[in-house]
């Protein structure tokens, strides 16, 4: 399995890869800000670690 990065929007280690190798650098810390900003952020709940 792969290793779960992002809780709130299930973003994997290979997403991130496979974005860097898309785009020369990873967006998907762009994304997750911006759904953060709009209050998709769930990290409390979905996260084991609460974070």
């Amino acid at each position: 399995m792969d290793n779960l990065i992002c809780y709130c929007y299930e973003y994997t280690e290979s997403d991130i890869e496979a974005d860097i190798v898309k785009h020369r650098k990873s967006t998907i810390e762009e994304r997750i800000k911006e759904e953060k900003k709009a209050g998709g952020c769930q990290c409390r709940t979905r996260n084991p670690k609460g974070a």
